[in-house]
């Protein structure tokens, strides 16, 4: 059973509850649904920042370390006050102040091979927002293992990429990435408007998924060139012989898999 709207949630909501396909119901979907969101920094914190404003009622925010000042041109939960402090608390108290009307689970951890399955266990839907591949491929093998949907975020310099996966539905990071790139995390540029963009396209991605409003980038990955405002849309590869995935039986894609759980 879906729990029911307050009056200050219905007047909060308002202006969204009136999009075709989202409704009373798609809130109430929002409201019952924990998204787990990995890396809260340029990236992970605007996604989360759109979640808590859309009202997802439980967000578990997962990032390690101390705010710096370099952070700040683009990780817009943060106070230039808060530089040596650990980050993901002040997220959990800007997005607080934000909407006072969701839980917040704030976890000042890297995501690790200790805590990944209770993360992932407790949650309905992952953003994986993480700054390097290790912990990419950690979320994505235990979204396979656990049947949890991710959304796949990331971004180099001007470059950025999304796509949306359901175990058993979609190929898997495993699938679309076989080969990481040589990537160091500290070793591009980043502008906080492009982490921003790819941010807002990242939440937007897990509110069709658990609404079923729109039509989610399922088996589809979604290419960026902010630099020059390009976008491409590639079906994502399948690989049978995966590694994570490759003994799931693959069904057709439904842009409703998730809100069809959430009830």
């Amino acid at each position: 059973m879906l729990p029911l709207l307050t009056p200050i949630e219905l007047e909060r909501y308002h202006r969204q509850i009136m999009l075709p396909g989202l409704g009373e119901m798609g809130q109430r979907r929002l409201k019952n649904t924990t998204a787990l969101v990995t890396g809260v920094g340029g990236l992970g914190g605007t996604a989360a920042l759109y979640l808590a404003v859309a009202g997802v009622g439980r967000l578990i925010l997962v990032r390690g370390g101390n705010l710096q000042r370099d952070d700040l041109n683009r990780q817009i939960l943060m106070t230039d006050d808060w530089v040596g402090k650990p980050r993901v608390f002040k997220a959990q108290e800007t997005l607080a102040h934000l909407n006072p009307d969701i839980q917040i689970e704030a976890i000042c951890e890297y995501v690790n091979a200790d805590n990944i399955d209770s993360l992932v266990q407790r949650a309905d839907i992952a953003l994986d927002c993480a700054f390097d591949f290790k912990e990419r491929d950690l979320l994505n093998a235990t979204c396979v293992r656990w049947g949890k949907p991710m959304v796949e975020a990331a971004m180099n310099d001007m470059d950025a990429y999304l796509t949306t996966i359901v175990p058993g539905q979609t190929p898997c990071l495993a699938c679309i990435f076989p080969e990481k790139p040589d990537w160091d995390r500290w070793g591009f540029g980043v502008l906080g408007a492009v982490s921003g963009t790819l941010a807002c396209l990242a939440a937007l991605e897990a509110i069709k998924l658990v609404t079923g409003l729109g039509e989610p980038l399922l088996g589809k990955l979604l290419t960026m060139d902010l630099a020059r405002a390009e976008f491409a849309k590639r079906r994502a590869y399948h690989d049978p012989n995966c590694p994570v995935c490759g003994t799931l039986r693959h069904e057709s894609s439904s842009p409703h898999c998730l809100s069809q759980r959430i009830r």
